[in-house]
């Protein structure tokens, strides 16, 4: 199969979320088309893709379809099913594939998998039964975070327990799923790690921000992070590029981290371009979505140098949204609506970056 894949060709994103979005205006600076293969009536990806197939992942005859319209197929989201990406990794070349996303969709899995990497996630304990979540507690202790193993996300999936008295809840609110049992970290801040890699092994690694949550989503990123998470960013790159080799990843590759007392600890791992990269598009010389697609279709990776000394990248979450006529008189910032429709509490409905004069 071709590694090279060049402008002119038509790239196939799996997805139509924001984040597709975002990968389709960058891959058409390049002078690529976008064809999106996604379920959902609403597509924010497919306002500005050249073609648009809504279809089941499970639909293999459509999956047939897009294969032989695309030359490269990438995806935006982890929650697809990996038949679904094996099937058209025999007709296309997939970038990343298909091993990226069986250990990211299975949080008990990807623990594992990190540390036969090297990698600290928090300690854990598998939770199958009631049963194993009073054992969990007692060999972990409390407070403790219990999570499904699949498809969790924005702080969906999870329950926090403070006392033994919160674990028929924290059972019941997570439906009896297979979970894990994760101990309570005490952290600072919490940061990330993004990392391009190209088909050839060549990498390129982003400043890592400092990111602020708020219920279970992330609320902004402040570049550059204070001293307490420089200090731990060398052993973190170190080992989101293990993880990229490990997987023979090619794209953009993100893990979030704890920043501990003892260290970074590992939280999670998203195969994919990430919203704690999104001021990357100001904010350094090539985004992280510019180096995805130049990663899938086999092209040199871009820089990833900072156009700005101070940067902070704010999601407009639900009513947020409606603030853009004041975000728009300030001339610092840089406004992205993604598209939606029905306004949400806690919906991500866009973003804006702001950047300081540069110095």
């Amino acid at each position: 199969m071709n590694r090279i894949i060049p402008p002119g060709s038509t790239i196939g994103i799996l997805g139509g979320g924001q984040l597709g979005r975002m990968l389709a205006l960058a891959a058409a600076n390049m002078g690529y088309r976008i064809h999106v293969f996604a379920p959902e009536d609403e597509l924010p990806a497919g306002d500005v893709a050249a073609e648009v197939t809504r279809a089941a992942y499970t639909d293999l005859a459509a999956l047939d379809r897009f294969a032989a319209s695309i030359d490269v197929a990438t995806f935006e989201f982890e929650n697809i099913e990996t038949a679904a990406v094996r099937h058209l990794a025999g007709l296309v070349p997939v970038r990343p594939g298909a091993a990226s996303l069986e250990v990211s969709q299975d949080r008990l899995e990807e623990k594992r998998f990190i540390e036969g990497v090297g990698g600290r996630p928090a300690p854990y304990f598998a939770v199958d039964s009631r049963a194993d979540l009073d054992a969990g507690i007692a060999a972990l202790g409390l407070p403790a975070v219990l999570k499904t193993r699949r498809f969790g996300y924005d702080g969906k999936g999870q329950a926090r327990l403070a006392s033994v008295a919160d674990a028929d809840a924290a059972w019941a609110a997570l439906g009896g799923q297979p979970a894990v049992l994760e101990a309570w970290l005490h952290y600072d801040h919490e940061f990330s790690i993004i990392t391009a890699r190209g088909v050839e092994g060549d990498t390129a690694v982003y400043p890592a921000p400092d990111n602020r949550h708020k219920q279970g989503v992330l609320a902004s990123s402040h570049v550059p992070a204070p001293e307490v998470i420089a200090a731990q960013v060398p052993a973190a790159t170190a080992l989101a590029l293990r993880v990229a080799e490990a997987l023979d990843y090619v794209g953009v590759l993100t893990l979030e981290f704890f920043a501990c007392a003892d260290g970074p600890r590992f939280n999670e791992m998203a195969p994919r371009v990430h919203n704690s990269g999104h001021w990357t598009i100001e904010g350094t010389r090539a985004s992280q979505f510019e180096n995805h697609i130049r990663a899938i279709c086999g092209l040199p990776l871009g820089s990833t140098d900072l156009t700005a000394p101070d940067i902070v990248m704010k999601n407009l979450l639900g009513e947020d949204v409606h603030d853009w006529s004041s975000i728009l008189a300030d001339p610092r910032a840089h406004l992205h609506l993604y598209g939606k429709g029905a306004v949400k509490p806690g919906r991500k409905m866009g973003h804006v970056t702001w950047l300081s004069p540069l110095a």
